[in-house]
């Protein structure tokens, strides 16, 4: 499949000009109409009580989406829709299945930090070649009648 950036290159090999004004037309309507900039997101929000309730009353209050939200208060679309959809992480009680689940992973990740024994030395090469031994699967034959860069 093609990137929308060879599509463009292929456009102007062959001296396509409306259809490059077309695209250029497309992408200043999607620039102008687009609420959230790229890369604006604040990175390593923690999820607390005081952060969904911040999330409820956003939704609640405002017309933003959930994207916007989560760009707004720092934590990815997953954990806005969490808390919308699902009431999560509006406790602070340690036996929640979002707080049971955080902990488990934060076990985990002080585990693979620490050095490993001899027996999990030897465990990863078998994974190597146990993901060797398996075949990658036969591609499929799609849709025929799809175009490629290639057909121009």
């Amino acid at each position: 499949m093609a990137t929308l950036k060879e599509f463009e290159e292929a456009l102007r090999e062959h001296g396509m000009n409306m259809a490059l004004a077309l695209l250029e037309r497309l992408r200043e309507r999607d620039r102008a109409t687009r609420t959230v900039k790229p890369a604006r997101r604040l990175t390593g929000q923690k999820m607390t009580p005081e952060l969904a309730r911040t999330i409820l009353d956003l939704h609640a209050t405002t017309g933003m989406t959930q994207q916007e939200i989560a760009f707004k208060v720092g934590v990815n679309q997953g954990r806005v829709n969490e808390v919308i959809k699902r009431g999560k992480w509006l406790s602070d009680d340690p036996q929640a299945p979002e707080a049971v689940a955080r902990d488990k992973a934060k076990e985990r990740m002080a585990k693979s930090h620490t050095p490993r024994s001899a027996a999990g030395a030897e465990a990863k090469p078998r994974k190597a070649a146990a993901a060797k031994e398996r075949k990658a699967p036969a591609p499929r034959r799609g849709n025929q009648g799809q175009l490629a860069l290639g057909d121009f």
